[in-house]
């Protein structure tokens, strides 16, 4: 029987719609990180950690044997969307960015991965999101647009 394998870590970051800081409720952000890990599962791309601040998301998940990139990205975006605008009445105009980040991960760099995700917070108290992009972009030598990344 002929048997195929895959483990791709994928390092995903995207930001609400201009980077408005809309996730301000902890307990809210929390739920939302959690459906989101529910829609990487449901994608046969289990999520490893979800973190994030008020104006964007890190996911760190397995990519599954059967579903692209952009195809996971479009439904987490979605779905989330739609529960984020049915589970907080303030939040009805939400939208996430159109764009995002992502970045292939060292198995042996997962370790590292989780921590930063789960500092997030503390890490937002002194770096900002365009910052942290930019960053991260550099370190995998993915050059940004600046007139296009921040939509």
């Amino acid at each position: 029987m002929p048997q195929s394998l895959a483990q791709i870590y994928v390092h995903l970051v995207f930001s609400t719609k201009e980077r408005q800081p809309l996730l301000l409720d902890g307990a809210f952000r929390k739920q939302t990180h959690a459906y989101l890990a529910g829609i990487c599962q449901r994608q046969d791309s289990p999520a490893l950690i979800i973190g994030g601040v008020a104006d964007h998301v890190h996911i760190l998940n397995r990519l599954g044997r059967t579903i692209d990139l952009a195809a996971l990205v479009r439904e987490i975006k979605r779905e989330s969307s739609k529960w984020i605008k049915e589970n907080d009445p303030r939040l009805r105009g939400f939208q996430w960015q159109a764009g995002y980040g992502a970045f292939s991960i060292s198995p042996s760099h997962v370790d590292a991965l989780v921590r930063y995700i789960e500092d997030q917070e503390e890490h937002h108290r002194v770096v900002s999101f365009q910052d942290e992009f930019r960053r991260i972009c550099k370190k995998y030598g993915v050059e940004i647009d600046e007139r296009y990344v921040w939509d």
